[in-house]
């Protein structure tokens, strides 16, 4: 194993971690900013805690949809690695 694929291997497992760091902030993130909009709403629109509740849930279906996506760009690209990386060297 030369110095280069040792860096290789290295480059991928940090960019692996900061994938799933991204995909966590995805998971908070999503019903945050719902919670925060929908607060925003009732404030405004005087309608008590059902924009809240409303944003909240689309909130969380949007964290999980990008923590979906996310996982399943990390997958593939995990895949197309390994594909690579089973390959005769030529």
């Amino acid at each position: 194993m030369s110095f280069k694929d040792i860096l290789r291997q290295q480059k991928s497992g940090m960019e692996a971690v900061a994938s799933s760091g991204v995909i966590g902030m995805h998971l908070v993130s999503g019903p945050l900013v719902g919670l925060a909009i929908g607060y925003g709403l009732d404030l405004w629109l005087d309608t008590g805690p059902w924009c809240k509740l409303a944003f909240l849930f689309i909130g969380i279906g949007a964290g999980f949809l990008n923590v979906y996506r996310d996982s399943r760009q990390l997958l593939r690209k995990m895949a197309a690695e390994d594909a690579r990386r089973k390959q005769p060297h030529q």
